[in-house]
Order: structure tokens, then C-alpha cells, then sequence
């Protein structure tokens, strides 16, 4: 029997016209994500759930909460008390406020000091999709906190682990920083097209529906341009669907001791696994996905992998087996498959928008595939 994962990889490139996946003169190019922000009704169930999932708290008040990570830097999460639960956007880091006030000039927006418990400055953009992006430089740095220390492996017949036991702790997998968030639009293309125009993100993936790559891709795996300092293989993805909305973000663990011993203390605590333990194909993290109290997915990951700018996209087509390389079938509360998300197909396809009944056939073909 052949490889299934065979010609998933993403390793063909572009066809000749096919999108380039990076601006050629983009107005700045964003360091990396900052924070992502939302609000909650119960800071209390959140906060308990954040400390299970291995956040630490760097601030709470009677209505915010600013959740952070072992690595030096701003908080990973910032969020605010308010009557339901909501995704408010993400924030990127600017190499400093220079690139700040320049993607004011270009964009019509105003330069803000951020909150005194952050420090710094910051923009709002707003994209093509409708979502809130700050853009942010020079706030105030947490110092690090003490780090969970990878095991140390006995890998193939390497002997690096002699007279010493393995034993994993079964406690929060401590979170070491926000890796990456995805987003679903409406308007995919014109939304690719303006980030990599303002923040200078360009693109590691694309992603096509099967049979129709003539009509152009419909996800991307989009990564910061640090020129020959590797970065994450994405750190924004885009994906085309029925709605606007938040899909999940990912958080990096020291390995994939601490993800899966993490897992089992979220387990014992009534928390909800949605999909995991495996290995991505795109960006090859292993991965481990649950939802939060409001419902909101987050992702342990590690072991990514890293490009620096000199690699170009790659081109395959959209698969549930192209998800994973090993690990168990993705699952209908990953995928989204429900009665909310049939909703939300019925009223895309009567609005004007890229998702169309041609994009929806393509949809559910991936979806078999």
C-alpha cells in the first residue's frame, strides 16, 4: 500500500499567474503576533481554566485578565468582562514605533498609548472581513518565568539519558508563548492580500479545493518575513468559509512530554479534548486541541517548524487526511460540523462573498477527502 500522505506536503510550487504569496512593497513587516484579545462573561472560570491549560496570569482585575506565557514579552492573552463571549482580534508586534506611526500614515489611523498595565503604542486597522488588528511597538517587557525543561530522550541508540529515569509529571503543560492564530472569512483573497500588504506577512502554504485550483487557493499558512531569521511556519492562517470568525489559536509547550502529560491533567480537571494527540502535515507540529469553558479552541503545539524568507509557498490540495501525518481522524468538533455551522452556510451563500455554492461543493469534497 502507498503513502496516503503522498503529494500532500505541500511541496509542488506555484503554477505559472498563481498568487505569489508576498507583497512587493509592503508599507512594514510585523515582527510577530503580540496578543489576541477577548471578552468573557466569568473571569473566574476563565482564569481557572487558563492556569489548566498552563498560562500563568500576569494581571487581574475585577474586569480584565492578561494571561502569559514562560518567555519574556507581553501577555499571550488579554481579556475583558463583558456580557458574552467574543473574539475582539489579534495584535501584532512592530519592530518599533517607527513602523507604528508609518502604517498609521499609510492607513488613516491614529497612533494610541496602550494601557499602563502593557505600555507602549498601538494602531487599529480594521480588514477586509471586518476584524479588528492592533498593531503595536515598545510595550513594557514581563521578565521570564521559570520554563518547563524538555526530557531529556535516549533518541535511536543515542545514550544521553544513562543511569536516570523517565518520569512526567502529570501537571499543566506550561505554555511558553502564542504561536498562531487562524481566521475564517468571507472575503479570503482580499483579506490575504491586505495583510501581506500592511503587515509584510507572506505566505508558507496554500491550500486549494480538490478540483479547483483553477479558481484559486482557499487557505494559507502565512508566516513573518524576518529575512534569514527563521520564524514559525505561520503565525496567521486565513481560510476561506461561510462566516467571519475565529477558529482557534495555538500555544507552544516544551515537548511532546509536557503536551500529552498536560492533556491528562486537563482530562482529570472535566475539561473537553477536541482533537489529539498527532503531527500536523503543514508546519509538522504535534498538536493537541480543546475547547475552553466558552467554547473557544486552543491548541497546545511543538516541535514546528521554522523558514526563513527565502522559501517560496507550496501548493496542495485541501484533504481531512491532508490534517495530520499521524494521530486520530480529525474530528466533527474540530472540523465544525453542526447545526450552527449549517446555519452559517445558509446565510453565506445569500450574501455577496467568495463563498459561493461552486466554493461550498469544493468544501464538502474536502471534506470526504
Amino acid at each position: 500500500m502507498g503513502d496516503p500522505h503522498s503529494g500532500l506536503h505541500s511541496e509542488q510550487g506555484a503554477h505559472r499567474g498563481e498568487h505569489p504569496g508576498r507583497a512587493s512593497d509592503p508599507v512594514i513587516k510585523a515582527h510577530d503576533l503580540a496578543w489576541l484579545e477577548f471578552t468573557k462573561p466569568d473571569l473566574r472560570k476563565a482564569e481557572e481554566f487558563a492556569a489548566a491549560f498552563g498560562f500563568a496570569t500576569a494581571l487581574r482585575t475585577a474586569d480584565e485578565l492578561h494571561l502569559r506565557g514562560t518567555d519574556s514579552g507581553a501577555p499571550c492573552v488579554l481579556i475583558r468582562k463583558g456580557p458574552r463571549e467574543r473574539f475582539l482580534g489579534p495584535a501584532f508586534r512592530a519592530v518599533d514605533g517607527r513602523d507604528v506611526l508609518r502604517l498609521a500614515n499609510v492607513a488613516g489611523t491614529t497612533v494610541r498609548p496602550l494601557p499602563e498595565s502593557v505600555g507602549g503604542v498601538s494602531t487599529t486597522l480594521v480588514d477586509p472581513s471586518g476584524l479588528p488588528v492592533k498593531v503595536v511597538a515598545d510595550m513594557d517587557e514581563l521578565r521570564a518565568l521559570p520554563a518547563q525543561t524538555p526530557l531529556t530522550i535516549n533518541a535511536g541508540h543515542g545514550a544521553s539519558r544513562v543511569n536516570a529515569l523517565q518520569r512526567p509529571r502529570r501537571e499543566p503543560a506550561r505554555v511558553q508563548r502564542l504561536g498562531h492564530v487562524v481566521i475564517q472569512t468571507t472575503r479570503y483573497r482580499e483579506t490575504l492580500d491586505w495583510y501581506l500588504r500592511h503587515l509584510g506577512l507572506i505566505v508558507s502554504d496554500f491550500l486549494y479545493y480538490p478540483g479547483q485550483r483553477e479558481r484559486g487557493p482557499v487557505m494559507s499558512f502565512i508566516r513573518c518575513d524576518r529575512g534569514d531569521a527563521p520564524t514559525d511556519h505561520h503565525t496567521l492562517a486565513l481560510t476561506l468559509g461561510p462566516a467571519n470568525r475565529y477558529v482557534h489559536s495555538a500555544y507552544q509547550v516544551a515537548d511532546l512530554d509536557a503536551l500529552a502529560a498536560g492533556g491528562e491533567y486537563l482530562q482529570d480537571h472535566g475539561y473537553r479534548r477536541s482533537w489529539g494527540i498527532g503531527r500536523h502535515i503543514l508546519g509538522s507540529q504535534v498538536f493537541d486541541y480543546w475547547r475552553d469553558p466558552d467554547g473557544f479552541l486552543v491548541e497546545h503545539f511543538s516541535d514546528g517548524d521554522l523558514f526563513d524568507c527565502s522559501l517560496e509557498p507550496g501548493w496542495a490540495p485541501m484533504t481531512v487526511s491532508g490534517l495530520a501525518q499521524w494521530g486520530p481522524r480529525a474530528t466533527k468538533d474540530f472540523l465544525g460540523v453542526g447545526p450552527a455551522e449549517l446555519i452559517a452556510v445558509a446565510n453565506g451563500l445569500r450574501e455577496d462573498n467568495e463563498f459561493d455554492l461552486h466554493r461550498l461543493r469544493g468544501m464538502l469534497k474536502a471534506a470526504v477527502s
